[in-house]
């Protein structure tokens, strides 16, 4: 329970700095063009992260490239790029909101093809956050329906890259976000000078690379780190706090207003992810045998034995393990231990 409550703070935590980012960004968009932006915010997101190592993490093998070329690509180079263009030409507000949609999508992906599983109450909620973001979606006050469109898609790229990142969840996160960021930064920041951008002043640079950092560096790390505990699923219902926190710094930081309908919309975003927060999920189970590799305790799901024994096995550690049959009842999330079908 004490590691389901610290990836529940980790994923909330993750939410909250990526939820701020949003109207950030819109500040730096005149002084630089969607993808180009994009591709500083990445780029300041791996190199934060140069400087830090983890701890007897499981490494990235060659099996995992497909999985890490698809999150590169959907969620690191698309996904960006349109949330960019789409926040170019929309109020904050609003966008911030419609990023809602990446939950429901998530979690759509994560039950069809992926195996996950959600309670009734759980589906509810998701229906909530796609009625409110259609609410957004057809909004009097904007321009036209283009620029909700392009973050709706931001948010299917999103939700690729979230069930992808969930199949990475077990390996080390700061080489997948270093790996993630780096990649999708050049390939962003060379589109963006190819189309005739011009990197911005230095104020401007600074600016982004340091948002990235935190906003997109920080905040994956901590959405990697939750979504290995709990599933892409209900990870995803947690970062689905994101456009709250966007939407109320872009309030007071742009002085936008909250119209009606962003207030109906976001009462009914807020009813769906109190519900998939609230759902819980219990019930005799068996695990099937399973061999893998990851950062983990001797406890009830890992009771193998060590080739030599020694207070090694008392701490966190990785290595290749193999899972025994198991049957018992306990309340669980789709992590990778628990899988099976309903």
């Amino acid at each position: 329970m004490a590691g389901r409550t610290k990836a529940t703070l980790l994923g909330l935590l993750a939410a909250a700095l990526f939820g701020a980012g949003a109207p950030l960004a819109k500040l730096l968009l005149p002084g630089a063009g969607p993808v180009l932006l994009a591709g500083l915010l990445y780029l300041g997101a791996g190199a934060g992260l140069l400087p830090l190592r983890s701890r007897q993490e499981a490494k990235l093998s060659r099996s995992d490239a497909p999985a890490l070329l698809g999150v590169v690509l959907f969620g690191g180079v698309a996904g960006p790029a349109l949330l960019l263009w789409g926040l170019a030409r929309m109020s904050a507000v609003s966008a911030s909101l419609l990023l809602n949609l990446e939950a429901p999508l998530t979690i759509a992906l994560a039950v069809a093809l992926f195996g996950e599983h959600l309670a009734r109450l759980e589906i509810l909620g998701a229906l909530f956050i796609v009625f409110g973001g259609a609410l957004l979606g057809v909004a009097p006050s904007q321009p036209s329906a283009a620029a909700a469109i392009a973050i709706a898609l931001a948010c299917a790229c999103w939700a690729i890259d979230n069930n992808l990142t969930q199949k990475l969840s077990m390996k080390d996160p700061l080489q997948v976000v270093r790996i993630k960021s780096l990649a999708a930064g050049t390939v962003n920041l060379t589109l963006g000078v190819a189309a005739g951008a011009a990197l911005p002043g230095p104020r401007v640079l600074a600016a982004a690379l340091a948002l990235g950092a935190v906003s997109y560096g920080a905040s994956l790390v901590f959405h990697l780190k939750a979504q290995r505990a709990l599933g892409a699923a209900r990870q995803s219902a947690l970062f689905a706090t994101a456009p709250f926190v966007g939407a109320l710094v872009a309030v007071p930081l742009l002085r936008e207003r909250l119209g009606t309908l962003d207030l109906a919309a976001g009462t009914l975003m807020l009813a769906g992810v109190f519900a998939l927060v609230r759902a819980r999920h219990g019930h005799a189970h068996t695990h099937a045998p399973l061999e893998h590799e990851h950062l983990h305790l001797h406890d009830e799901h890992h009771q193998h034995q060590h080739q030599h024994p020694d207070p090694v096995s008392l701490s966190p550690h990785s290595h290749p393990h193999q899972h025994d049959p198991l049957t018992h009842e306990h309340p669980h999330v789709s992590d990778a231990h628990h899988r099976h079908k309903h």
